[in-house]
């Protein structure tokens, strides 16, 4: 039988079991208190629930493919060499004449006078020389046998040079006679394709004025729009395959021959000219080409298109940060344009957070959420 315990004690026991019951209760709540609470969009609306891709660096496609059209290395501005009323017109756009072609005709009726004037001066001056020639020898028989003066002699040498300057003069004018009205004929001294008109029959031109363009025969170019960094980085072979839209089968290969020196201020692109080196028949003038282009590989910041934003007229992404939970814009600078996605220049370091869906919805310093299905790294 065991001894029976004294109040005191038993007392004391009881005390020391009410200070401890509470200990584990009150132990829970501060431990909860202290670990970090996960946000839910869903319990507070000021949070925005956002999905990010973490920033990589990623091969950039080695092989660039364009799109442009077939046109002629030379063209050629027609104009008449004098001023009048256009009475013809001989061909169309798309005519191909030759280089003495007569392409239109102005009314030739100043210069038909001119040069009716000019053979009926010469005739007088032709006339006036035989004449001339007369006398001369009659007085250079009389002077032989004494019976004329030398003055009188002189002075029939002297009026048959200046008939004879006189003849000479007005075949002159009328050759320019001939010539002004072969300037009533339009011809574009090369062979090619018409491209273009800008007169109908009846209308006054001027002399030097262009009424026609004409695409000379000969080497083709492939033309091409490209984006400006593209210039920067040429193709390894300095050469590019140009296909036909309408039949891949026919290709040509296409070497750098001119670019332009200025960006196109509307689609902020650089014309590049692609010399063909042998251009198949099926490459007409104006059809369309696309062309291939092996470049050098290089790593960039490759970004889908749903992370681009417009921030004071430029270029930015969101960047997410996790330590504090929210988002921040941050400007951009694109190398170029994809199909899906864009190259980045710089702005944005391999490793960062990028908002790419839900960014209509922030502001500097919103707390966002992250859907936990993102996959992980940068497109």
């Amino acid at each position: 039988m065991f001894p029976k315990a004294s109040p005191l004690v038993c007392a004391l026991g009881a005390l020391s079991l009410l200070a401890l019951a509470p200990l584990p209760a009150r132990a829970a709540d501060d431990a909860a208190k202290a670990a970090p609470r996960e946000v839910d969009p869903f319990d507070d609306p000021s949070v925005v629930l956002v999905r990010v891709v973490e920033a990589r660096k990623n091969p950039v496609a080695a092989e660039v493919v364009l799109t442009g059209d077939i046109q002629a290395q030379a063209q050629t501005n027609v104009a008449f060499r004098t001023n009048g009323k256009v009475s013809e017109r001989r061909v169309e756009v798309g005519d191909h004449v030759a280089a003495d072609q007569v392409l239109a005709v102005l009314e030739p009726l100043v210069q038909r006078a001119n040069l009716d004037n000019a053979k009926a001066a010469l005739v007088s001056a032709e006339a006036q020389l035989t004449q001339a020639k007369v006398t001369f020898e009659r007085q250079k028989q009389l002077l032989a046998g004494g019976y004329t003066t030398r003055p009188s002699y002189d002075n029939a040498e002297q009026q048959l040079r200046t008939s004879q300057a006189a003849v000479d003069s007005a075949k002159a004018a009328l050759g320019t006679s001939e010539e002004q009205l072969s300037y009533t004929e339009l011809r574009a001294g090369v062979s090619g394709i018409v491209l273009s008109r800008t007169f109908e029959v009846g209308q006054v031109v001027q002399a030097g004025q262009s009424v026609m363009v004409l695409a000379q025969d000969g080497p083709r170019d492939a033309v091409f729009n490209v984006y400006e960094a593209l210039t920067a980085n040429p193709p390894e072979d300095k050469a590019i395959q140009v296909v036909l839209q309408s039949d891949p089968s026919v290709t040509a290969v296409g070497r750098v021959r001119e670019i332009s020196p200025t960006v196109d201020p509307q689609s902020g692109t650089v014309r590049v000219k692609m010399g063909l080196e042998a251009t198949p028949p099926a490459m007409t003038l104006g059809a369309v080409v696309i062309g291939r282009g092996r470049f050098g590989g290089r790593e960039a910041v490759v970004l889908p298109w749903s992370a681009l934003y417009r921030f004071e007229n430029r270029p930015a992404v969101w960047i997410h940060d996790p330590a504090t939970g929210t988002v921040s814009v941050r400007r951009i600078e694109i190398d170029r344009y994809g199909g899906a996605d864009i190259v980045l220049k710089g702005g944005v370091a391999p490793g960062e957070s990028v908002v790419v869906a839900g960014i209509q919805f922030l502001r500097p310093g919103q707390r966002v959420a992250v859907a936990p299905s993102v996959a992980e790294g940068g497109k």
